[in-house]
């Protein structure tokens, strides 16, 4: 097997922001994908429900991704109101591209927690994992105070490179570096609400589009 993966993001994207997309970028590249699939969320089961509506979020991912060779927009998530378990998700993507690599995009936050997701070793036998791990935060020292099981499960997937991503559909784990852009949604959300300027936390399109509809203003963030 030596078919391109295919890489999966999924999130909030409350608002989609320029640390979203560099960490598309460097997967993009460095993994050599095919593609990256943004899947906005409908009602995540892992944090707080998103502050703006789905529609809003489909949106701003469009209008952020307009353009860009190799992002791709995937709408299956966002219309549902029962919790979006990603095992689902990557069941019904299995069946689509059949024995095609997928990868699921995370962050290294977010895979110190990956034992606590529903069914969370089943994404194995379906997907590789890249965890993009954040300067200075290497994630093997933070593995050595992890849950033993998902440890357990990191020291048996790792893979040395991104090459081992073609060589199989699933079930490896590749480690990413990522540049620093210490840009959050929360943080948005905040300076929208109190009418601070959002230029070079977003896209141009999507700045505009929050001010448009008058999003995250007068909320809970």
């Amino acid at each position: 097997m030596n078919s391109a993966p295919v890489g999966i993001f999924g999130g909030t994207f409350d608002p989609i922001h320029h640390g979203h997309l560099r960490l598309a970028q460097e997967a993009l590249e460095q993994c050599q994908l095919s593609e990256v699939r943004f899947i906005p969320s409908g009602t995540p089961p892992h944090r707080t429900a998103p502050r703006a509506a789905a529609a809003h979020r489909l949106a701003m991912v469009h209008l952020a991704i307009h353009g860009q060779a190799g992002f791709v927009l995937d709408d299956r998530e966002a219309g549902r109101t029962d919790p979006c378990y990603s095992v689902d998700t990557f069941t019904a993507l299995r069946s689509e591209v059949g024995e095609q690599p997928l990868c699921l995009l995370i962050g290294s936050d977010a895979f110190l927690q990956f034992h606590t997701w529903h069914e969370w070793q089943r994404l194995f036998e379906l997907a590789h994992l890249i965890v993009i791990q954040r300067p200075g935060r290497p994630l093997g020292n933070a593995m050595a105070e992890a849950d033993p099981a998902l440890r357990a499960q990191y020291q048996l997937r790792l893979a040395p490179s991104a090459a081992a991503l073609r060589e199989a559909p699933c079930g490896k784990i590749v480690v990413l570096d990522m540049p620093l852009l210490d840009i959050s949604a929360t943080d948005i959300r905040k300076r929208c609400n109190e009418h601070k300027n959002l230029r070079y936390l977003l896209p141009d399109s999507v700045n505009q589009y929050i001010h448009t509809h008058h999003l995250y203003t007068s909320c809970s963030l």
